[in-house]
């Protein structure tokens, strides 16, 4: 283990560093509310891609790429902000949708469980048994997942603020039917709750929004909570590498999507662009007017191309604007 020892700097040595690095700042008194506004290593993570880089031969006689610190000949500060803004205005965009999303999952949740009971949520019988066995570790005894999601949601009940959900806490010993339960969870609990539920309902949930399978509904939702909490927290969405990437369609089974499955690189497979194409097929199936591909498209078409980036860097197909699922 390597101890860290790199000084603390002034904003303005900062910006000195950054210019003996290579990247052309223009007016350094601007650079400085640059950096004050945004950080030193906010910035540089959206320089990455502009870093200048050599071949090595490792001890196993492997060719790798060695990133430096230098920036590549002619990078500029303004080639950060202007992706910046592309990435500020690209996450508005996914929450905007995503709202959409989480909103009707909701409603879809609480209507299917409650059919079965208003308490539904509480019944093992409900779900699966993964779900609800307690874990068999005599190492590490666990309660089961369902014990565990239940305890979570108790949780965010007691911290919730919500006049209804003083209602149910004052008049109804803090019992709440899964249909109202339902409207204070967040993407991450309906994500849990759905995987666990039994077949037949998580398939009509599936099916409601034109997904062929639980296994692939459950598989979206997990990673369009991923999704959600990076643009949430206001961190670098573009190019990044999805931990929990969508699962892609069979060829036939969603043909608007049929795309995906047209490359196995990682940046295709585990690319934003993934995330951002099950979000287009999903909101047509909640509101069906929906204009939020259209302007999807409209961003990606105003994506700021350079030397080092390009549209591809999200994990887009060159041929993208052309595809149905992107058409008005």
């Amino acid at each position: 283990m390597v101890a860290y020892d790199k000084p603390w700097l002034s904003v303005d040595k900062q910006v000195a560093q950054l210019v003996e690095h290579g990247l052309e700042v223009g007016d350094e008194v601007r650079a400085a509310r640059v950096l004050a506004a945004i950080g030193y290593y906010r910035l540089t993570g959206y320089l990455y891609p502009f870093r200048a880089s050599e071949e090595y031969v490792d001890e196993e006689d492997r060719i790798r790429t060695r990133v430096l610190s230098d920036f590549r000949p002619g990078t500029r500060l303004a080639h950060a902000e202007e992706i910046i803004d592309f990435d500020r205005r690209l996450r508005m965009l996914v929450l905007d949708g995503l709202e959409r999303v989480e909103v009707a999952v909701r409603m879809r949740v609480g209507y299917v469980l409650g059919r079965r009971s208003a308490f539904a949520y509480e019944d093992p019988s409900c779900f699966t048994e993964a779900f609800t066995v307690d874990g068999t570790d005599i190492h590490d005894p666990a309660p089961s997942k369902h014990v565990q999601w239940l305890q979570r949601v108790s949780d965010r009940q007691a911290d919730s603020d919500e006049q209804f959900v003083e209602h149910f806490r004052d008049k109804y010993d803090d019992r709440m039917p899964v249909w109202a339960l339902t409207e204070i969870l967040e993407l991450g609990h309906l994500s849990v709750l759905y995987r666990g539920m039994n077949q037949v309902d998580a398939e009509e949930i599936a099916h409601a929004f034109g997904v062929p399978t639980k296994k692939m509904m459950t598989s979206w939702l997990a990673s369009l909570n991923y999704v959600r909490n990076v643009a949430a927290h206001h961190a670098r969405l573009f190019n990044r590498k999805l931990q929990n990437a969508p699962s892609r369609p069979k060829i036939g089974q969603i043909p608007v999507l049929d795309h995906l499955r047209s490359s196995e690189d990682a940046k295709k497979v585990y690319g934003t662009y993934n995330a951002l194409a099950v979000i287009a097929y999903l909101l047509p199936s909640i509101e069906p007017d929906t204009d939020w591909a259209a302007r999807l498209a409209a961003l990606l078409r105003d994506f700021p191309t350079s030397s080092a980036l390009t549209i591809e860097s999200l994990g887009a197909p060159l041929d993208w604007d052309a595809l149905e699922l992107w058409q008005a």
